[in-house]
């Protein structure tokens, strides 16, 4: 009888812990936490093909563009704190929303996108919930194809101007 009314005072207070975990704002007390809904689109890529694009948004845009899709579990906490954390720390590596997204060299860049593409983009945990984004070896040689043809041309067709003129020449294909 004893362990019963124990169990019973436990779920109640487990209960209660997740609902006011609920109420209380995790992002007021850790910026990292803070949900940006989703800001507006800086810029948009015209991409090589359809293929890329599509590639893109199922793998990619939901953390690292201002075009995110939030599943209703993105809105129950603690399971919202992790998600809003993954995208605020996406965007801020790369958002291909905003047309300042290079950081450093073209070069680098570009090598980063396929290292990260091949070794562990998008996370395990992503993918747990979203299995289309899975994707084979040819399509992330696909995607990293890609992402290396549209990001060059843009380069070189100066369309991202802010990138050439912060850069000063450390974007130049060599």
């Amino acid at each position: 009888m004893v362990w019963r009314k124990r169990a019973l005072i436990l779920a109640g207070l487990i209960v209660v812990s997740f609902v006011l975990i609920q109420i209380i704002p995790m992002g007021a007390f850790f910026d990292s936490l803070k949900r940006d809904e989703n800001p507006p689109i800086e810029f948009t890529i015209q991409w090589d093909s359809t293929e890329t694009e599509a590639l893109l948004r199922t793998a990619c845009y939901d953390c690292h563009s201002n075009e995110t899709v939030w599943p209703w579990y993105s809105y129950v906490a603690p399971v919202s704190w992790l998600v809003v954390y993954d995208v605020n720390k996406g965007r801020a590596h790369l958002n291909f929303s905003q047309d300042n997204f290079i950081d450093g060299s073209l070069v680098d860049f570009l090598n980063d996108i396929e290292w990260h593409t091949e070794n562990n983009m998008p996370p395990r945990k992503y993918l747990l919930l979203h299995p289309e984004a899975n994707l084979t070896d040819e399509q992330r040689s696909q995607l990293v194809a890609g992402v290396r043809s549209t990001i060059t041309a843009l380069v070189e067709d100066k369309q991202l101007s802010e990138y050439q003129a912060e850069n000063s020449g450390t974007g130049e294909m060599n």
